[in-house]
């Protein structure tokens, strides 16, 4: 029978990671009743809770887009913190490092709001799912060595000194985080929308809805790339070069239109590249931070993907005692009006993502389920996309079209542009676990011929996605194939792993 394939990716940019690095690290299983892939410790707290008979919901509440297949439908949950109802666009004045941590940092929470809401799909009760976490908390866990890294890197000694807790305990309880009220935390609600649609290279593709930028971005560079010959069009170094060029267009208005997306192809020159402006870019763009992303389908292939992060690492780096959370710097990545500094290669900040009361930040997180029928196949992909969204691209084109093993196209080296600043990032860094990626040198001349800036990079995107494959030869249980990024040593868990 042709293959059938169903893809969930994850993708997700440097995160404090909570994963058990000490283990061995399965980089990929393949098994046919379930599977998570996510961070190493949480795959396997979410893994439990399939086992013990829960659907993907509640494994993605105990370790947001999310397909359930027994509706026939796909639902987008935006949960995204939002400014407090004093917020101002003005709030900082000249002091840019309230903006960055402290009280005033924090934009109000939505998480459990939505752990609430998706808790009425659930099929475990509420104290199931959330005793794992509590046990982590209560007795602690034995730190991967990113997350060594990180606490050796910051000053965490904000977090526990006495001055730092006498001002969480006198502004930081669930009644009020710095300018965040009361009334903030009654009224936050979660958005819960029709995720955008499109159908492309015989696919049918859903994405996140604004303030998600990038699931339009992704489908205009989709529907550029369907006009060319696929995948010769798209291979070797001038393929890495188009790839480049299309995601530089991706931060435009009218991304869904195909008609647009043909307008933008004849700009496409194979021979050179330009600057940001060429490519429509007016406003300067914030440096986002990291996140946590989880992958799950469980044996009826309901679908979930869910994205979550207090934004750079440990947040607003201050601690709440009365709840023990780590509070979140969410506003952050909101814009500020600035004066001109007379740079006129340096563009002003977007108005569309300065502070407003109740608002959320302009996303580039983008998360998609798709499903195709290109004979009878049918795929359901999943993803997490900050500005690195060539590793998606990637991986579309090398598991779907060139049929790579989705181990090897995850562990291919790879190279990053985000328009603004106009450079690519390209990989050159071993990991602690000793795992080197290097873009090739050759595919690097190429493009600097073409007048790329090439910057390497240590770090970057983090993939974890689960493939769904069925030839028929699994008495019509189809396989789930699980990958987790050796780029941070998270592993995948499944049902029969753990059996």
């Amino acid at each position: 029978m042709p293959l059938v394939r169903t893809a969930l990716i994850a993708l997700f940019l440097v995160a404090f990671l909570q994963n058990a690095a000490a283990q061995k690290r399965p980089q990929s299983i393949v098994k046919s009743r379930g599977a998570v892939a996510t961070d190493g410790r949480c795959s396997g707290i979410g893994m439990s809770v399939l086992r013990q008979g829960g659907n993907a919901i509640d494994a993605s509440v105990a370790a947001a887009l999310f397909r359930r297949y027994s509706w026939r439908k796909a639902i987008a949950y935006d949960s995204r913190e939002t400014a407090p109802l004093g917020a101002t666009e003005d709030m900082y004045g000249s002091n840019p490092d309230l903006k960055k941590k402290g009280a005033l940092s924090a934009g109000v929470p939505g998480k459990s709001r939505v752990y609430t809401q998706l808790g009425n799909n659930t099929e475990s009760p509420w104290k199931q799912l959330v005793t794992p976490a509590e046990k982590l908390a209560e007795g602690g866990f034995r730190i991967s060595k990113y997350l060594y890294m990180q606490l050796n890197a910051t000053r965490v000694d904000h977090l526990h000194s006495s001055k730092s807790v006498n001002m969480v305990q006198k502004h930081f309880t669930m009644a009020r985080c710095g300018i965040i009220t009361l009334k903030d935390l009654q009224s936050y609600r979660v958005k819960v929308t029709k995720p955008l649609s499109a159908n492309i290279l015989g696919y049918e593709l859903l994405g996140m809805p604004p303030p998600s930028s990038g699931g339009a971005a992704m489908m205009l560079v989709l529907n550029i790339l369907s006009q060319y010959g696929i995948p010769s069009g798209v291979s070797g170094s001038l393929g890495v070069h188009r790839l480049i060029k299309f995601l530089k267009h991706a931060v435009v208005s009218d991304m869904l239109s195909p008609e647009f997306a043909k307008d933008l192809k004849k700009k496409i020159n194979d021979d050179k590249t330009f600057d940001p402006k060429y490519y429509g870019g007016i406003w300067n763009q914030i440096d986002d931070h990291g996140t946590s992303h989880l992958s799950i389908i469980d044996r009826e292939r309901n679908a979930v993907s869910m994205t979550s992060t207090i934004n750079g690492y440990f947040g607003a780096v201050m601690l709440s005692p009365s709840t023990g959370i780590v509070l979140n710097n969410e506003m952050d990545d909101f814009s500020v009006p600035a004066k001109s500094r007379g740079d006129v290669n340096v563009p002003p900040p977007a108005p569309a993502n300065f502070i407003r009361p109740e608002t959320t930040i302009v996303l580039n997180v983008t998360h998609h389920c798709t499903q195709g029928i290109r004979k009878t196949t049918c795929d359901t992909q999943n993803s997490y996309l900050g500005s690195k969204q060539r590793v998606f691209m990637s991986f579309f084109l090398e598991s779907f079209f060139l049929h790579m093993d989705p181990l090897s196209s995850v562990l291919a080296p790879r190279i990053y542009h985000q328009l603004i600043p106009n450079r690519a990032s390209f990989e050159n860094w071993t990991t602690v676990f000793n795992d080197h990626f290097e873009v090739p040198k050759e595919t690097r001349v190429v493009l600097e011929k073409k007048g790329h800036v090439l910057t390497p990079v240590s770090g970057g995107t983090i993939a974890q996605f689960i493939v769904q494959e069925s030839d028929g030869s699994s008495g019509g249980m189809s396989k789930l194939v699980a990958v987790s990024d050796p780029r941070k040593g998270g592993f995948p868990r499944d049902i029969e792993i753990v059996i």
